[in-house]
């Protein structure tokens, strides 16, 4: 499975996460990364929206996970500063991860040993020869990557 999307606009990627989001089962694990400013967070708040969450969200730089609560929960890693799996370790992610919700880390590349396998990998580029809006939005499960 890979599928790769482009768009245009902030509203047409956030339109994507929310398909994504629409599609989600519990316990599925999603990697999203990306250059700093990228649109990691833009496509995350379509996905919440994709499963119903109606919360403002926000990247959770500082708190690590932010947890939402839609037709399932949506768990909301940001594991920017992270200095290492160890400290990752410590926050008890595999709750998370193993349970009832939807996990999505923003910057798992940053943790590669603790991603599971069977992760769907996003990874979300620039290219500004395309335009200062262009997105390309990579979709494949981690094993494939």
């Amino acid at each position: 499975m890979k599928n790769v999307w482009e768009t245009f606009s902030p509203a047409e990627t956030e339109a994507i996460g929310e398909k994504m989001g629409q599609a989600a089962k519990p316990a599925q694990i999603y990697s999203l990364d990306g250059d700093l400013g990228v649109g990691k967070t833009v496509f995350t708040k379509g996905f919440a929206r994709g499963l119903g969450i109606t919360e403002y969200v926000t990247s959770p730089t500082f708190t690590i996970i932010n947890e939402y609560m839609g037709r399932m929960p949506l768990y909301h890693f940001d594991v920017y500063r992270i200095s290492s799996e160890e400290e990752m370790e410590d926050t008890g992610y595999e709750e998370y991860f193993y349970g009832e919700g939807v996990t999505l880390v923003e910057w798992a590349s940053l943790i590669p040993n603790l991603m599971p396998m069977e992760a769907i990998g996003i990874t979300i580029e620039k290219d500004f020869a395309k335009g200062d809006e262009y997105r390309r939005i990579t979709v494949c499960r981690r094993e494939e990557a």
